[in-house]
């Protein structure tokens, strides 16, 4: 009698962007799809998969964290790294006990044809070709575990902003076509998922293919409104030059779209903008912010912003303080400015101290933690629709409603996954504190 074969476990790990999480989910489906049983990280998985980021050198330090740890508790698995850091440092990543392959930008997603049904060899396996290689577009998407989806439209950047390494890591912009878009869209909706995040790396850039544009983001955003019916979608991040008044206007009044915008500022200095090779400076961001508020006054909006950039002086963190408390923003993403190599910021003199960027970047969470508390207080008694999650936690159930305000409700079972129109309370608001 045969021996029956047994099936292989993986487990699977995810640093940084939505952007990673729905290429991880993607690569999910080909183990699945091949007869693979998806474990936790802490079940003694034949295979895992870490998916890194590179944004940061603590994101670095994360990485080689995580792989030291599962090494330890499970050292006979094989250890695959993919990811921004994978292509960046492919040898450094190799020389970390206990990984057994790295895979580039380029060949991620080709893993079951590189890497010999994972089985571990004498030397660590590294595939990473030059970033110019990684020149089409692979689709994701989350599905199964999150109540929304994380949908990937674009990839790479064009923009070469002197702080960032990605379009080292990712390689140039490019996109899906409107159509697949549309297609996969559907098949989200489909499947009981009630809202899409449209992810990228530049998401506000899709339309360019082969380096030729063939469409734009407003295109897209008009399809996705009247050719599918999923019933909310959400764009994650945009940037401020690309986000125009017929984009602002359309989603505000749109029947899918949500009034929530994700837009960098990175500083609200002037100087420090020019220094960073943003393509924008402070007025046409502030007449960004000045037309959503216009057409969409309950709306919420996101910030990223970076403390501590090379030559950033006292007076330039004030302007940037200043002018964020002057916005009617809802929410910040603070980063202390980390030094990454190959970026023109890394040429810079005049850095700025660990202890000031500390610091700064304590003073702007605290004006962060203010303006979603007053966010919060403003939507009070307003009608909303929420989206309520699938795990409970501690008895709660959490969600958010259309423009981002998150809600918990105390668990029960015919509430997760489904969307409930109702007045916020304070009862209902969750706890900031």
């Amino acid at each position: 009698m045969a021996k029956k074969s047994i099936m292989r476990k993986v487990a699977f790990h995810t640093l940084g962007c939505k952007l990673n999480f729905s290429e991880t989910s993607t690569i999910v489906r080909q183990f699945e799809q091949r007869g693979y049983q998806k474990v936790e990280e802490n079940e003694q998985p034949d295979v895992f998969v870490l998916n890194t980021c590179s944004v940061t050198d603590n994101a670095d330090k994360k990485c080689r964290q995580i792989i030291r740890q599962l090494h330890s508790h499970s050292p006979n698995a094989y250890v695959l790294v993919i990811g921004c850091y994978a292509q960046l440092k492919p040898q450094e990543i190799a020389d970390i006990p206990g990984v057994s392959a790295v895979l580039g930008a380029a060949e991620k997603f080709r893993l079951f044809d590189l890497l010999n049904d994972f089985e571990k060899q004498s030397t660590v396996q590294v595939c990473a070709s030059e970033i110019s290689q990684a020149n089409t577009f692979t689709a994701a998407y989350s599905i199964a575990d999150r109540t929304r989806t994380f949908l990937k439209v674009q990839d790479g950047c064009d923009y070469h902003c002197s702080f960032c390494t990605i379009p080292l890591a990712r390689g140039n912009s490019r996109s899906d076509t409107i159509p697949n878009v549309l297609k996969a869209a559907q098949k989200i909706a489909d499947s009981g998922v009630h809202e899409i995040v449209l992810t990228g790396v530049n998401t506000g850039d899709f339309g360019l293919i082969d380096g030729e544009r063939v469409a734009d983001f407003y295109q897209l955003v008009q399809a996705l409104e009247t050719e599918t019916s999923i019933e909310r979608i959400r764009i994650s991040s945009i940037e401020p030059n690309l986000l125009t008044d017929e984009l602002i206007d359309f989603v505000a009044q749109s029947k899918r779209f949500v009034p929530h915008f994700h837009i960098p500022l990175q500083s609200g200095s002037d100087k420090i903008l020019k220094f960073m090779r943003r393509k924008y400076l402070t007025a046409l961001y502030r007449s960004r912010l000045d037309r959503i508020k216009e057409q969409m006054p309950k709306a919420c909006i996101g910030v990223d912003v970076i403390v501590g950039f090379p030559n950033e002086s006292e007076e330039d963190f004030q302007d940037t303080f200043n002018f964020l408390h002057e916005l009617p923003i809802s929410y910040l993403h603070v980063f202390p400015y980390s030094e990454r190599p190959n970026t023109r910021a890394a040429e810079l003199l005049n850095t700025v101290s660990a202890a000031q960027k500390k610091q700064r970047a304590a003073i702007l969470g605290n004006l962060s933690h203010k303006k979603r508390r007053l966010f919060y207080e403003e939507n009070l008694g307003q009608s909303a629709t929420v989206l309520w999650e699938t795990a409970p936690k501690d008895g709660f159930l959490e969600g958010f409603t259309e423009n981002y305000v998150r809600l918990r409700h105390a668990y029960s079972p015919e509430l997760p996954n489904t969307l409930q129109k109702l007045q916020i309370t304070s009862s209902l608001l969750y706890p900031i504190d």
